[in-house]
């Protein structure tokens, strides 16, 4: 273990348990540890860092929150793989976050939407045409004054992040369409008296049959312009 007391630096008495999470998680960066690799145990670390096993203990929960480290018998805590997007779902609560940050998570879903079109393009099955083809024919005529109904927006915008084959981008997606309701719903967005014209989605469902990923691309910009609209106009 005399790698990690060489790159262990010492604690200060401030914020005691705040510094040892720092520590710990520079350290395994460090030492660039792959998955299933140990880590010293709670006696060893409060040995190394001098401060009690209490702090240490609490430290070590923090990263196993963050899905940095797990327990395993006869290993005692080893590097994992963390669920990235399942550990920020904890906090993404709507109703808990500011108007601005409510903004953003808002914005990269736009994003997102509009940079797949490559992921699709290459991926797209002739089934998922044909399911493309099923959610947009039970869908109404959009008019001037009808920016989206949920559902539909649900379906159609959940099957573009399933073709992508994308895992992580899939439970990303998921994890923000609450977000995109509520903040589409919650009056922060500035509410336009008249729809400009954009692209429905049985358009955009025909450039992925007979267009580009460019005009795709392009296509989707057109359709989220209304969404754009409301948080930049």
């Amino acid at each position: 273990m005399n790698v990690f007391k060489e790159n262990i630096k010492s604690i200060e008495n401030v914020s005691l348990v705040d510094q040892v999470e720092s520590n710990l998680a520079q350290l395994l960066q460090q030492q660039k540890l792959q998955v299933g690799d140990a880590i010293p145990t709670e006696m060893e670390l409060t040995g190394m860092l001098g401060v009690s096993r209490t702090v240490v203990r609490e430290a070590l929960m923090r990263l196993r929150l963050m899905g940095l480290i797990e327990s395993k018998k006869k290993k005692g805590s080893v590097i994992t793989s963390p669920d990235l997007f399942g550990i920020m779902s904890k906090s993404m609560n709507p109703h808990i976050l500011s108007p601005e940050t409510l903004k953003e998570v808002f914005e990269i879903r736009l994003v997102l939407e509009i940079g797949m079109a490559d992921l699709l393009f290459h991926r797209i099955t002739r089934q998922d045409l044909k399911s493309l083809h099923e959610i947009v024919d039970d869908e109404p005529p959009a008019t001037q004054y009808h920016l989206f109904n949920i559902e539909h927006e649900i379906a159609f915008h959940g099957k573009l992040y399933d073709i992508t084959g994308n895992e992580t981008l899939k439970k990303f997606q998921k994890m923000l369409l609450p977000v995109f309701d509520y903040v589409h719903n919650s009056g922060l967005l500035k509410k336009l008296s008249l729809l400009k014209v954009f692209v429905s989605h049985k358009e955009l469902v025909a450039i992925l049959e007979q267009g580009t990923p460019e005009e795709f691309r392009n296509g989707m910009r057109s359709h989220l312009e209304n969404h754009f609209s409301r948080l930049f106009d």
